[in-house]
């Protein structure tokens, strides 16, 4: 259960973050960030290990996780204008 809250809470850190970097207007509320957060974590941990830089099983650092859901966040902008 902890884990769980955990990732949660990293996603809503990462996802503030990610919303302050790129400010702007978007659909969606602090459920949408805390997901954006939480999938940019896990896309950052992904991206991370295909350059070498972790390992399997080692979570995403923060600067990753942050990069993450900046991408997440820009496709999520982008795809949202569009509907």
């Amino acid at each position: 259960m902890l884990t769980i809250l955990g990732w949660i809470l990293f996603g809503l850190i990462v996802g503030a973050i990610a919303k302050l970097v790129m400010p702007g207007r978007d659909p969606g509320g602090i459920v949408v960030t805390i997901l954006l957060g939480i999938v940019g974590a896990l896309v950052g941990g992904f991206i991370g290990r295909l350059l070498g830089l972790y390992q399997r099983g080692e979570s995403a650092g923060f600067i990753m996780a942050t990069i993450g859901a900046i991408v997440i966040l820009f496709i999520y902008r982008r795809l949202a204008v569009r509907t």
